[in-house]
C-alpha cells in the first residue's frame, strides 16, 4: 500500500473540512502528511484494521494513554470521527484490552460514527448497549470511557 493510499484512507475518516487540514500518521507513528489545524488522521485504528480515524489532542492523548495502557482523565471534550465505520473490526464493548477481541460476548461493530470524550461524570444516563441504536457509553468501567454516536447506518 502507498502512503498515497493510506493518506486518502485516513482522511476518508472526517469531514472534509477537518481532514483537509490534518496531520496524517501511519500507525507506527511516521508523519505521513504534516497538518495545520490540530487533527490527527490514521488509516487504521489498529494495525492493517483498515478502519481509518481522526481525532482532536485529548482523543490523541487518550489513544496514548490507552497504547500504553496508563491512566487517563478527560478534563474537557474531545472528538473523533470513524466515518468510514469499524465493521469487520470491532472490539469489546466493556474491556479495551480484551485477549481477542472478535471472540468477545459483547464484540460490537458500528458503521460511520463518531465519539466523544467527556469527563466521566457526564455519563451518567447513557445506555451501555450498543444495540439500542443510538449513542451509548463504550469502555464505562474504565478509564477510557467514551460516547458512540452513530451517524448513518451500516452499509
Amino acid at each position: 500500500e502507498t502512503n498515497e493510499e493510506k493518506i486518502a484512507r485516513a482522511m476518508s475518516a472526517a469531514p472534509p473540512a477537518i481532514s483537509a487540514g490534518a496531520t496524517i500518521l501511519d500507525n507506527d507513528g511516521t508523519v505521513l502528511r504534516e497538518g495545520s489545524n490540530g487533527w490527527t488522521c490514521l488509516p487504521n485504528t489498529m494495525p492493517d484494521d483498515h478502519a481509518p480515524i481522526c481525532n482532536d489532542a485529548l482523543w490523541m492523548k487518550m489513544m496514548q494513554a490507552l497504547g500504553s495502557q496508563a491512566p487517563f482523565e478527560a478534563d474537557g471534550i474531545g472528538i473523533s470521527y470513524m466515518l468510514q465505520g469499524d465493521i469487520g473490526a470491532g472490539v469489546s464493548n466493556a474491556t479495551p484490552f480484551h485477549p481477542d477481541h472478535k471472540n468477545a460476548e459483547d464484540y460490537t461493530e458500528m458503521g460511520p460514527h463518531l465519539m466523544i470524550i467527556v469527563p466521566k461524570a457526564m455519563l451518567e444516563g447513557i445506555p451501555v448497549d450498543p444495540s439500542s441504536g443510538g449513542p451509548h457509553v463504550m469502555w464505562r468501567d474504565t478509564p477510557y470511557a467514551h460516547i458512540m454516536v452513530p451517524v448513518a447506518a451500516a452499509d
